[in-house]
């Protein structure tokens, strides 16, 4: 009797190791999948139905909920697992169980129930999140499993040095996400323009009005003491519907004269009449105004152009609703419009670029990363660099590059060479700069 019930015991240990062995090859697999799952997937999966989504969103929203407890489950099936395994073998063989039990533990229990359950959680992520998920959620919310998670957290916290209140990082990185559009293009899942559009939805929240408006130089304005007959004339050579008109100076626009009002006024008889009669009210914006805040604007107040002002109140550019929109799809040339000539590669290592040319385009052409300051141009730097009005011909060596001014219009610079030196030669002008300096 006294066997029997010895082989009945035998038997319910081994049956508890079998499930605890189980268990912990299930919360493994759910301990890789989850937490290679990001809140993104997640959200994807829930859009598309799939069985287990939901709680799958809410357990990946914030992975230290789920992470501890189930560290510390399987830490927990294991050990149970191998105390009962080297009992069993050392009542079965005696002296050489603990050798067999041991090479068990490490063969069999790492092999099936923790190398391979979280390989195939590798290889097929979606299957065992969502197979997992509804399991996890309701251990973490099982009454003493939450209570140690609790006091796991607790402590990790105070390892850490973090605090409850402690604001948690984002889960994925501007960079991250440029560089899955990246991956995603080189795996033909998206094209290279649906590629270049993802970049610059991205980076249109970094792209302040300073950088996408027509400067001051450039911009075609009335005065107020033009007519109408004047005005519409001088709207149709310069192919604008919309023209800033001013005072006494351009850095004192009294608003907008729209072409269509002009054409209607003249066609009633009344072109002797002063533009400044018939202009409408302008939308005055700082030039640090971020570029997807305007955009609101422009959509609210349903106007197409602003007039920009710099820190003292002086005009500095006008923005218009194409040029914020050239900033997500590129440049945008209608029948009137006068393209710029464009960015010439002469070879591998030299480049001719227009002088207005944004510095992190420049950065993208060659690759680089050339200096930041206040200028947003690769004329501006270089004549900066230079340190006056450079003339055509005058050349300066930046982080590596030759620049030189290879055109100049009344003051600002039209086109530059741009030139990438040897090594060589770019220690060269590094040592004579030292010594000139």
């Amino acid at each position: 009797m006294i066997l029997a019930m010895s082989a009945g015991g035998d038997v319910a240990l081994v049956v508890v190791v079998a499930v605890l062995l189980v268990a912990s090859g299930a919360l493994a697999m759910a301990e890789t999948s989850l937490v290679r799952t990001t809140s993104v997937k997640a959200a994807s999966l829930k859009s598309e139905g799939r069985r287990g989504a939901d709680a799958l969103v809410d357990l990946v929203k914030e992975p230290e909920r789920f992470l501890n407890p189930v560290l510390l489950l399987v830490l927990v099936c294991q050990l149970v697992s191998a105390t009962l395994i080297g009992i069993l073998a050392d009542q079965w063989l005696g002296g050489w169980g603990v050798l067999a039990a041991t090479v068990f533990e490490v063969v069999v229990i790492f092999v099936f129930f923790e190398a391979v359950p979280k390989n195939w959680a590798v290889h097929h992520p979606e299957r065992a999140a969502l197979a997992s998920a509804p399991v996890v959620g309701w251990l973490i919310r099982f009454p003493p499993v939450r209570a140690l998670a609790a006091v796991l957290i607790g402590l990790a916290d105070l390892v850490l040095g973090r605090r409850g209140d402690a604001k948690r990082t984002a889960l994925v990185t501007e960079a991250e996400l440029l560089a899955m559009a990246d991956v995603a293009t080189q795996e033909r899942v998206i094209d290279s323009e649906e590629r270049a559009f993802i970049h610059s939805v991205i980076e249109f929240g970094d792209t302040v009005v300073r950088e996408v408006m027509v400067p001051r130089p450039d911009m075609v304005a009335l005065e107020t003491s033009a007519s109408v007959s004047d005005a519409l004339v001088e709207a149709l050579e310069a192919g604008f519907s919309r023209l800033p008109v001013y005072l006494d100076a351009i850095d004192d626009v009294i608003g907008i004269a729209y072409a269509k009002d002009l054409i209607r006024l003249e066609r009633e008889g009344r072109g002797d009449e002063p533009v400044a009669s018939h202009v409408r009210p302008a939308l005055f914006v700082p030039e640090t105004k971020p570029v997807a805040a305007l955009l609101s604007d422009l959509r609210e107040q349903r106007v197409h152009q602003v007039i920009v002002v710099d820190e003292y109140g002086g005009t500095a550019g006008l923005a218009t609703l194409e040029d914020v929109l050239e900033e997500l799809v590129g440049e945008i040339v209608d029948e009137f419009d006068t393209e710029e000539s464009s960015t010439l590669a002469i070879d591998a290592n030299t480049f001719e670029v227009p002088g207005r040319l944004p510095i992190d385009e420049v950065d993208d052409l060659l690759d680089a990363e050339l200096p930041k300051g206040s200028w947003d141009t690769i004329g501006g730097l270089v004549s900066d660099a230079i340190g006056r009005v450079p003339d055509p011909g005058d050349t300066a060596v930046v982080d590596g590059y030759r620049l030189t001014v290879l055109a100049r219009e009344g003051r600002r610079v039209e086109r530059v060479l741009i030139e990438r030196l040897s090594g060589d030669d770019a220690d060269r002008r590094h040592a004579q700069r030292e010594e000139t300096d």
